[in-house]
């Protein structure tokens, strides 16, 4: 084999090899049981939201990958592309709690109301415009 095969075929390597560790991370965090692990941290929307706000860099320390139970009032509810999400109110009218629904929560997803008060719990996965929460289960619903 030549020299340019050779650096062909370990860039391809390790390229695979990337694709498969990221792959196998995100299966990870994407199929956890949010029922059977305890939360870390509990919390209410506008905190959350205004301590993404406040120090983004700060709060992905601690919030970012970790099981969060939050208290909010519900801004909005969507169905979309087969995926539940409720969006809850923030510290501010430009920012927001996005909550990604597991797909077992819809019967009791349907039947929330703009203004009503809730909690859940899921796993905080950053800030973008919104803190985004997925995985996330009602609880005492």
């Amino acid at each position: 084999m030549n020299r340019k095969n050779k650096i062909t075929i370990f860039l391809l390597s390790l390229l695979l090899i990337a694709g498969a560790y990221f792959y196998i991370e995100y299966y990870n965090t994407s199929h956890i049981d949010i029922n059977n692990v305890s939360t870390e941290i509990s919390t209410d929307s506008q905190k959350l939201t205004a301590s993404f706000i406040n120090d983004e860099n700060d709060a992905n320390l601690i919030y970012k990958d970790k099981i969060v139970e939050v208290i909010g009032v519900v801004k909005e509810v969507t169905f979309l592309n087969d995926r539940n999400t409720i969006v809850l109110e923030g510290d501010n009218k430009n920012s927001s709690v996005l909550c990604d629904m597991q797909s077992d929560q819809f019967k009791m997803v349907k039947n929330l109301k703009k203004g009503q008060k809730i909690e859940l719990k899921g796993v905080c996965k950053g800030f973008l415009k919104d803190v985004i929460l997925l995985n996330c289960m009602l609880i005492n619903q």
